[in-house]
Parts: C-alpha cells; structure tokens; sequence
C-alpha cells in the first residue's frame, strides 16, 4: 500500500461508515506567522522538546537546540530555548503576547536553512540571523484555547510552510500550488518568481514578484467545476491576506460575476456573521475559506490569545451546527515569522524543475524554494476527535491535494490543477491518513472560552497590541520594552528544553522525533532490562507511561518505511527474532508500515510481521497483527 493512502476499500464494506465523499464541508483558517516549537514545543506527545532524534553537529558535538551566539553576545557561547512570559503576571503575559521576533522574509530565511544544510542538517542560525527572542516559546497557561484544541483533535508535527520566505509567497503558494518557480507548471512570464510580499500590480524586478498573477488560483478551479465555495472576509481591519486580490482571473472579473461575488466580496453574505448563520443553518458551502481582521490574525504583533477569540468563532459555529457530523476544518499558518524551529524539511534534489532557480538577488546562490519552517496544522473533525498526532510529511501543497481528493469523492469533475509541481506531489502529504472514518467520535469537546479582544470607542475591534500595549510600551514590538531578560550563560537542558508528560496516539506513516510504545491486544513491545537481552510483550498500561515499552525509530533513509528500532531502557536494538543488540549492527530493520485508522504493522527483514498474540505472547509470522503506535513524552 502507499505511504499516502488509506484503506478506504476496507471502510466501504461496513455497514454506515463514513467517507470522505460523505463529508460535506471543508473549512480552512490560515493565521499567520508562528513556528511549530514556538507554540507547542512544550506540547505533549508530539515532535518537541522531547525529541530523541534531534540532529546534532558532530563538529560541536551540540545537537540543533543550541544556538550559536557569535557575533551576538559575550555573555554565553549558546542559546537554548526560554519561555519567553518568565517575567509572569499580567505585564510578563501581556508583553510575551505583543512580542514580535526577527526577519521572516526570503534572504535571512534562506541563509538559515542553507546553513543548516552545511551542517549535517542542524539549523543552528536562528539568533544570529533572525533574533535571540526567535528561540523563544510558549506553554500552556499562554495558549490556553490552542491547546485544549490541540487536544482535542489533530495535531500535525511534521506539517511546514511551502516556502521559505514571508506572507505573500506562503499565503498565494496555500491559494494556488506556485509561486511561479522557472521550470514549474506556469507559462514563462506569468507572474515571474514570488519571493516577497507584493500587493500593487507592478514588478520588483525583471520577473520577480510580478502582480497580476496569470497562472490559476485553486478557487477558479473550483469555481470551473461548479464547487460551492466561498471568502468569508469583513472590510474592517482588512488585513490583505487573501492572494486572490492578485490573480488576473480575479482581478478581470466582473462585479456580478462568481469569481468576485464568492472570492471578493466584503461584508454581508460574505461575513464572519453570515458564516456563523450557515453554520447554524447546515448551509455552509462544500469549500469555505476563512480570512480574520489584521488585530486577530497572529501576526505579532497582534496576539495568540486575540486571535483565539476569532478562531472559536469559527470553530464553534461549525462544531455546534447540525452539519458537524459532515465537516473538516484545517487551521494552519502562512509562515513562522522570524520564529525559529530546528527541524528542516525534506529538500528536493538539487536542479528539480519548479523547485530550483537562481536567487534573482544575487544573495544565496542556486536555491530551493522550500519548503520552509515547521509550523502548526490542526485538523477539527469527528474523524480526528480524541487527541492524535499527525506524522506524516507536509506543507501548503498538501491543503491542496486534499481538496482535490475531497472533491473528487464527492464526484466533481476536473478538480486536479496543473499548477502544483510534481516534487510536491510526490512528496508531501495529501492529509487523508489523519481521518479515521471507520471509528469517528461525535461528541463535541469543552473548549475554554478566549475573552472577547479589545474594542475602541466606536465598539470595534482593536485588540490587545493596539488597544494596550502600544499604548503602554510605545517602542517597537522587538525591541527592549517587549524582549524579556534572555538567560544567557545560566541555561541547562533540563531548565531549558522542558515538555509536559503525556502521549498521543499517532497517525500517518511513520516519522522521526518521537518516544513510541507499540501496543496490541492489550500488550506493548517491553524491554525488561535482564541478562537474556530480548525484548517481550508486556500489559500495556492505561498512560503509555512504562519506560520499559518506550522505543525510538530511527529512520536509514529520509523518506522511506525502514527503520531500526532502539529502547529507552538502555538504547539496545530490536534484533533477530525477539533478541535485542548492543551494536547497531545487530539491529533488524522494521518496515513499519501504516495501514490506516490509527493501524500499523510491523515487518522484519525476512518478510515476516512481529506480532503480539491475545494471550500477550510474541509471534513471527506470515500474516500481520495490526499496532496501535503512542507517541509519548514523559519526563521519568
């Protein structure tokens, strides 16, 4: 079976279960401009602080936390991550919430991810580059609405910006599959190379960051093949952040047209109100893009807690309607922001068509595009209820292609765009794996309600940065009056890089960057720690909290569903049969494949699957067993 599909043939021959084409409307927030380990490195069960693959520099022999501080201070060598509200209180809180962090854009992103590539894949340029405060992160008493819906559903750890630049790229690359990379799908000079943010109809340079784009946005596809789809968008504190103002197709359209009235149009039946009224109605349309007002879109330095308020308007209205058994809402981020986060993406070979160009600035050579930094996707639906990790490799173009799956179950016709290059294709995610439509959940979760943000006046809505941090700190959001006391030369990894306990039980095909207990018919593979070195099956536990059942995968290569298999315990390897090895080469090699609804199976080298019996017994069979995988970060 494919890394990428699910078993949807299995689900068909079950009496009343669900599909894919039986869900009925897809909404998509994006937000903006917040890293994956800013927000949820202190996360439990998911690729954070706890991560036992973290790369390290053999030359330091320092792992991708510490970041070297060359040039930027005396007072310590490295910077690991700090919490950045340390301060505490209403001030501490209030100020972490208005930070802002460093440069997000093309070039500086770009020199810290071909750094990294220079060096054995550790990213460790994001305060020399970027800004000390880039290493800073959040907790939960920060985030309090982000987690518990984090918690309550999906979360992906392996999901990252398409490109390695700010807003404009990112938001237009979410909104159509390009920026129009040479050797792409696009035309020659259909809008040149996107790179930086653009919003007038002119050029930056010799085809570079031209506006109008002439390739296709996915909402004309959609719009050509009769999908119901709408913009939901308030003229107020409009925030430009919707690329469909910069493509001809919408640009030349007219005023009573689809294109503008669906896409285009402010206010009214185009509304956060009027999305609220369908949702309560059943009336949402199949394909629902959601754009906030610039006080509530995450943009530092408008905050986390007031764009929450935002998010569970859309949330609520679409889990408490009557259609709530038929919907998926992706909520995700343009770009990280400045924010750091040190895990690189997959790359494309170099010289891959429509990934690959000359860097029409002369600063960083012949380059890629991306993908860029890690940030955050949640997945809301009754098929990701419960509290699950999404592991699977992903980015803006995976949104795409499961909408294009989406659709095509729900029998439109020509949903695919040309306009998606085929490295993304191949090799990221289309999102399916996280739904388990065999065994949904229904009940609806006790999500904290976020205080309604700040009004001026006049009764609208400003917002925490402008309607009291501006006020009170007038200087920029980077700067002193913001940035809290940096622990420079009094940090430990144990001070440092701190994680909550807990686990989440894993989807999509395997990754590195977790803790692991394999469970099945009650019992979890178990080191015991004796002088027989094998490994057995033990009863699982209720927490997934045994050290003895913890394992790391290390994957041989970057993609791929090989992997050797080692234990907390003492770091011995799954071997032959069910002996454990001291030496790596001793390891079996695993295929460990993913075989939907939350299922994996485990195979070793000779073809034969590594199962656990209902009597807790090991067996090495012909026929496989299926697993359930926990990914867990406990602090023992």
């Amino acid at each position: 079976m494919s890394k990428y599909a699910v078993s949807l043939l299995a689900l068909a021959s079950i009496a009343n279960a669900a599909s894919l084409g039986d869900v009925k409307h897809v909404i998509m927030v994006m937000f903006e401009n917040r890293s994956f380990n800013h927000y949820f490195g202190t996360f439990p069960g998911v690729r954070g602080f706890a991560d036992p693959n973290v790369k390290f520099n053999t030359a330091t022999n320092k792992s991708a936390w510490y970041q070297s501080l060359k040039g930027v201070t005396t007072e310590a060598e490295y910077l690991l991550p700090f919490y950045l509200n340390s301060e505490g209180g209403a001030e501490g809180f209030n100020k972490s919430q208005c930070l802002c962090a460093g440069a997000n854009n093309w070039i500086p992103t770009q020199q810290i991810f071909q750094a990294g590539l220079e060096n054995e894949g550790v990213m460790d340029q994001w305060a020399i580059v970027d800004t000390p405060q880039a290493w800073g992160y959040f907790k939960r008493e920060d985030l309090p609405y982000h987690f518990a819906l984090a918690e309550s559903y999906a979360l992906a750890d392996h999901y990252h910006a398409a490109i390695t630049s700010n807003t404009d790229p990112n938001r237009w690359y979410w909104q159509s599959g390009s920026i129009g990379v040479p050797g792409g799908p696009q035309a020659p000079n259909s809008g040149g190379i996107i790179l930086d943010d653009q919003q007038a109809n002119l050029c930056s340079g010799p085809d570079l960051d031209c506006v109008p784009l002439h390739w296709s946005a996915y909402a004309q596809i959609m719009d050509e093949a009769g999908v119901d789809w709408m913009s939901f968008q308030n003229s107020y504190n409009w925030a430009t952040n919707s690329g469909l103002f910069y493509f001809s197709a919408f640009q030349e359209a007219a005023v009573n047209s689809s294109l503008y009235k669906r896409g285009l149009n402010f206010d009214g039946p185009n509304g956060l109100d009027a999305y609220i009224e369908r949702a309560a109605n059943g009336t949402l349309p199949e394909v629902s893009y959601m754009f906030p007002p610039g006080a509530l879109q995450e943009h530092p330095p408008y905050t986390p807690v007031d764009a929450s308020w935002y998010l569970n308007q859309v949330v609520s209205a679409a889990i408490n309607g009557p259609n709530y058994n038929e919907t998926i809402i992706l909520v995700n981020y343009d770009e990280a922001g400045g924010w750091g986060d040190p895990h690189l993406p997959i790359i494309s070979p170099e010289g891959t068509a429509g990934e690959w160009f000359q860097d029409p600035y002369n600063e960083v050579g012949y380059t890629f595009s991306g993908p860029g930094p890690r940030i955050p996707l949640y997945i809301v639906s009754p098929f990701t209820r419960g509290g699950t990790v999404f592991t699977e490799r992903a980015d803006h173009s995976s949104i795409i292609m499961f909408l294009e799956e989406y659709l095509t179950a729900r029998g439109h016709k020509n949903v695919v765009t040309p306009e998606l290059d085929d490295w993304r294709r191949q090799h990221m995610s289309n999102l399916v794996n996280v739904f388990d439509f065999e065994n949904p959940d229904y009940s609806i979760p006790n999500l904290p309600e976020p205080p309604m943000p700040l009004k001026d006046d006049d009764g609208n809505i400003i917002g925490l940065y402008s309607g009291f941090c501006a006020i009170e700190w007038p200087g920029s959001c980077s700067g002193s009056e913001y940035v809290p006391d940096i622990p420079y030369g009094t940090q430990t990894e144990e001070n440092s890089l701190v994680y909550e306990d807990g686990y989440k039980l894993m989807r999509g095909y395997l990754t590195e960057g977790r803790w692991l207990v394999f469970e099945s018919n009650g019992y979890a593979l178990s080191n015991p720690a004796n002088d027989k070195k094998q490994f057995e099956a033990t009863a699982a536990t209720g927490g997934h909290e045994a050290l003895a059942q913890r394992w790391v995968a290390h994957s041989l290569n970057e993609e791929g569903t090989l992997f050797t298999i080692t234990s907390a315990v003492d770091g011995t390897y799954l071997s032959q049969h069910n002996s454990l090895s001291t030496s790596a080469s001793g390891a079996e090699t695993y295929n460990v494949t993913y075989i939907g609804n939350s299922q994996y199976v485990l195979q070793k080298e000779n073809g034969d699957y590594t199962n656990i019996g209902p009597d807790g017994v090991l067996a090495f069979v012909s026929k496989p067993t299926p697993y359930k995988i926990w990914s867990v970060t406990y602090n023992k």
